[in-house]
């Protein structure tokens, strides 16, 4: 059995704390999990946001997006690496906000070889990449930023998203990307466990963009995975609340 410590979408930005990743990285020194995922949406990439009247890749901004999540990269491994204790395994799967790297390229392509998600620095940091929306199992569990229904390819949502995604994947499933907490447990016929999870967000700021009244729908922690085995699980939700206090 294994233990996996899942990470939501973090949306490192510069004008944002990262003080939220140093007490991530002492929770996996205290935790010492088998896994880490993390599940995307680790930048968020404001100068390359379609919510912006235009894109702004300015050279200081689009640096400053990228190295407030490279920042945070290593806030996580610090404590660790200090320690010079093992490192777990670490699984990130590709956001819709990295991925604005690649749309822009394919948008502009004079900017090939100026902009790339290597200047992520994923694999410096020993992370196993993950293109955006190409699952990924591990230990019986799929995992992805999001996963998709319909013909139109439209993120799996709704009120009862986990339910949705046993449905649709019949397996044990877990994505983020809407910021919401939703989880759910069902039997297979077989008789088999499969368990669903929309993990949250792991974001303590307010945003500019979003209204207050679906922001307050979000759900702002970690989602720890103990004795994972063949895609079972016991989930333990912690909060950023709970985090903060034991670690800041």
């Amino acid at each position: 059995m294994t233990t996996h410590l899942i990470i939501p979408d973090a949306h490192a930005h510069p004008d944002q704390s990262n003080r939220r990743f140093t007490w991530l990285g002492r929770l996996i020194l205290d935790l010492k999990p088998d896994v880490v995922v993390h599940i995307g949406d680790h930048w968020d990439m404001a100068s390359l946001s379609g919510h912006s009247s235009k894109m702004e890749l300015e050279g200081k901004k689009y640096m400053a997006d990228i190295e407030a999540g490279v920042e945070a990269l290593d806030m996580i491994d610090w404590p660790t690496r200090r320690a010079k204790k093992k490192r777990p395994r670490k699984v990130f799967c590709m956001g819709n906000h990295e991925a604005r790297i690649d749309r822009l390229v394919e948008q502009q392509p004079v900017l090939e070889g100026k902009v790339s998600d290597a200047d992520l620095q994923l694999l410096d940091y020993g992370w196993e990449v993950n293109g955006f929306l190409t699952p990924v199992v591990v230990d019986g569990i799929v995992y992805s930023h999001y996963f998709v229904s319909g013909v139109m390819g439209k993120p799996i949502g709704g009120v009862h998203s986990a339910r949705s995604l046993l449905s649709k994947q019949h397996m044990s499933t877990t994505q983020g990307h809407s910021h919401l907490l939703d989880y759910s447990l069902t039997n297979r016929a077989d008789g088999r466990r499969i368990q669903g999870l929309v993990c949250g967000v792991f974001q303590d700021y307010r945003t500019t963009w979003n209204n207050n009244q679906s922001e307050s729908q979000w759900w702002p922690g970690l989602v720890i995975k103990r004795n994972v085995e063949n895609g079972v699980y016991d989930p333990q939700f912690v909060s950023i609340q709970a985090l903060k206090k034991e670690y800041d």
